[in-house]
């Protein structure tokens, strides 16, 4: 019975012999002198690993031409826009966007202005989940939390990369942090802050912020020691709050009229909320809507759709290392708290963490549209929260004298060892001392921890002391390895800006770079015939050659400068220097080769999957005969523009978006545009044809180059070859008069 004045009249009684599984070693705020500390020197390691070298990284030029755009035009900022005139946005809603934006508005636009609002939210989530784990599981769990989580190799990579992941992990562990405070302190603002986070969550990446949100309701749902109906009134505000601050950005676009907004790229009719429904929603899960088909789809950036997903030649190294141990962690911590009260914390942490890692892990293993290996980076906060927080208490039912759980923590840290063996000799030739250190040193450390168990004399205690440290060690010799990759070696974890990941290559080779583009199923075409399935077509992409669904790697980032074949010194060129900030990376600019750069002449379209470029004496015919027009060129596909809009800072147009399927680009909007003066050259290429969307790239195309003037060579006095500098491109003038 609980009394009248019981503050909490929903809690349960429990019998008297029962006793929470985890105590913490010392309350939060009598913390042990080695905390801080610990938590700091972590940071630290982080820092290093996310910004050692970072001026020599291959960001995404794709999203470094929104950025710089946004710094030119606040319509560009607001929509998230490619280029600086609005034609199209990128196929993301734009918070992430809008963070580095706003910092390379204030201090330049530049490599480290733009990564290090990037840096600081990885930071942040560290310094987050540490908070978390340690309330709950107490200063020990989460420090090796936080460790966990700095090295986990696809975390590391990511987050040296300008791709949205970083914010968006940011922002879903703080929204987790929230909702488990909610539960614990009954009050309504933390989960008022819980559903806000995940709402901006969902303005960075759309439906994948919203993955682990069912652990969350669950979690406060059952947990809560709140009445039912006032939980239900909390949950409703919470509703409310998670859909103003999910919905605010489509729904501003909406209100703006058509004719005035960009055209949304990754849509069908370019709206946000068929972005919001296709290609970033269920097209994701299912395949299609511009993911591919089913059957795999664009599953071979990752490997096969399937529960084994996470576990195969191109996931294994980036994220799995510690799921079997987190797993094991979850359950047997569940089985702990048994006979916990329905209100027990730690359960509720455990059902949280747990909750989110499964729902992430079959999200990405089962999904047949676009999968990349970044996205895994998702999973790597449960992972560590699980192995710092269940770690702990398999530590403490190892120690508690109970026979039964005696085996258990050994078990765990031998199949962790087991796996990682596994992983590092798929690294064919790669440190191939580190396996057999990491097999010796799992097996004595399990030994150690079985034979010293009921440690009592001092010499006892040290040697299992040191059979834990082994053990630890030798769970994160692995994916520390290959976590130092992207910061020290010079490959920068392999596949660059686009599709980030660390460590050496194995097994997927670069089959990696195939899988279903929206065009369709494996087997169809990109923009220009290049085929899909990892393999190419005779025709090439306009501009080079690409492969994959259009998410390539890319060598086209801020490194590519306008070099107008002439020296630069202290990223200066001719006396200016057109990227604020960038001048600190070295380099060769005179047509060698540039950080994040291929060094190609001026830039254009060099880098990266599109590969080839544009010659520089083209470019400044282009920008010299532009004759006021707004936009200095019409490509086919966003990588593309992008990679210009880099090297020459002008408003590129990309038709077709960023897989060269979006419709964006109407003959009726290509007159509109030419007749007013807006835009005068076109690019053509693959032989005339521009993929994508062929019954409107034809239309386009044939009007084009019937009513348009080629560029020949001799007009901007290149040798002799193809008309535009290339040999897969041709460029066409057209101006008012031909628009008839």
């Amino acid at each position: 019975m609980t009394s009248a004045t019981d503050p909490h009249p929903h809690t349960e009684t429990v019998s008297a012999d029962w006793a929470p599984p985890t105590p913490p070693a010392a309350p939060p705020d009598r913390a042990p002198r080695w905390s801080l500390p610990a938590l700091l020197a972590i940071l630290v390691l982080a820092g290093v690993l996310y910004g050692w070298n970072l001026s020599g990284n291959s960001l995404n030029s794709f999203y470094s031409a929104a950025v710089y755009s946004g710094t030119q035009s606040w319509k560009a900022w607001f929509f998230g826009s490619l280029d600086a005139g609005n034609f199209l946005t990128v196929d993301k809603p734009p918070f992430a966007l809008m963070v580095m934006g706003l910092s390379c508005r204030v201090f330049g636009f530049g490599t480290w202005q733009m990564m290090a609002p990037e840096i600081a939210a990885a930071l942040g989530t560290i310094w987050i989940l540490h908070a978390s784990v340690k309330r709950y599981f107490g200063h020990v769990a989460a420090t090796v939390a936080a460790l966990v989580l700095a090295l986990t190799p696809i975390t590391v990579a990511i987050n040296r990369d300008n791709n949205p992941d970083t914010v968006l992990v940011l922002l879903m562990v703080g929204g987790a942090a929230l909702a488990l405070r909610a539960v614990r302190t009954d009050r309504l603002l933390p989960l008022i802050g819980s559903a806000v986070l995940f709402g901006l969550a969902f303005n960075t990446k759309m439906l994948q912020g919203w993955i682990a949100l069912p652990a969350v309701f669950a979690v406060y749902v059952y947990a809560s020691r709140l009445g039912w109906r006032r939980k239900a009134l909390n949950l409703a505000v919470a509703a409310v709050a998670l859909a103003v601050s999910s919905f605010w950005w489509a729904t501003a676009v909406s209100l703006v009229p058509a004719d005035d907004r960009p055209y949304i790229g990754g849509s069908t009719d370019g709206s946000a909320w068929n972005l919001i429904m296709g290609y970033n929603g269920l097209g994701r899960v299912l395949g299609g809507e511009g993911n591919g088909g089913g059957g795999g789809g664009g599953g071979s950036f990752a490997g096969t759709a399937g529960i084994g997903r996470m576990f195969n030649d191109v996931l294994g190294g980036q994220i799995s290392w510690l799921i079997p141990f987190a797993l094991l962690a979850l359950a047997a911590g569940l089985v702990l708290c048994g006979r916990a009260p329905r209100t027990d914390p730690t359960r509720a942490a455990l059902v949280l963490w747990g909750g989110w890692l499964v729902l992430h892990y079959l999200t990405f293993a089962l999904a047949e549209g676009t999968m990349h290996p970044y996205y895994t980076t998702a999973l790597a906060p449960a992972v560590a929260a699980l192995c710092g927080g269940g770690g702990v208490l398999l530590w403490r039912a190892f120690r508690g004298g109970d026979a039964r759980w005696s085996w258990v923590l050994p078990a765990g840290l031998a199949v962790t060892g087991v796996w990682a063996v596994v992983l590092l000799r798929r690294a064919t030739g790669w440190n191939t001392w580190l396996w057999p250190a990491v097999a010796v040193l799992t097996v004595l450390a399990v030994v150690g921890l079985l034979v010293f168990r009921t440690a009592g004399s001092a010499t006892r205690v040290r040697l299992l002391a040191v059979s834990v440290a082994a053990a630890i060690v030798a769970a994160l010799a692995g994916p520390t390895a290959y976590a130092v990759s992207p910061a020290f070696s010079a490959t920068n974890g392999g596949m660059g800006g686009a599709n980030p990941t660390a460590g050496p290559s194995t097994g997927g080779g670069m089959g990696r770079f195939g899988g279903g583009g929206r065009g369709g199923g494996p087997g169809g075409q990109l923009p220009g015939g290049t085929q899909q399935g990892g393999g190419r077509a005779n025709a090439e992409l306009p501009g080079g050659n690409g492969s994959g669904d259009g998410q390539m790697p890319s060598g086209g980032g801020i490194g590519e400068l306008p070099r107008n074949g002439g020296q630069q010194n202290d990223g200066r060129q001719n006396g200016t220097n057109p990227f604020p900030g960038a001048g600190e990376n070295p380099g060769t600019r005179n047509g060698g080769t540039a950080p994040g750069g291929t060094g190609s002449p001026r830039g254009g379209f060099g880098g990266g999957g599109m590969g080839g470029s544009l010659d520089s004496a083209l470019i400044s015919y282009l920008e010299k005969h532009q004759d006021g027009a707004k936009w200095l060129l019409a490509v086919s596909n966003s990588q593309s523009a992008g990679q210009l809009v880099l090297s020459t800072h002008k408003p590129v147009i990309s038709m077709w978006g960023f897989t060269g399927s979006d419709r964006a680009m109407t003959l009726a909007r290509l007159k509109e545009l030419v007749k007013s003066g807006e835009l005068h050259y076109i690019q053509l290429g693959g032989g005339g044809g521009m993929g994508g969307n062929s019954s409107l790239s034809q239309e386009v195309t044939t009007w084009v180059q019937k009513n348009g003037t080629a560029v020949k060579a001799s007009d901007y006095g290149a040798s002799s070859g193809s008309s535009s500098g290339t040999t897969t491109s041709t460029i066409y003038r057209l101006d008012p008069s031909d628009v008839t």
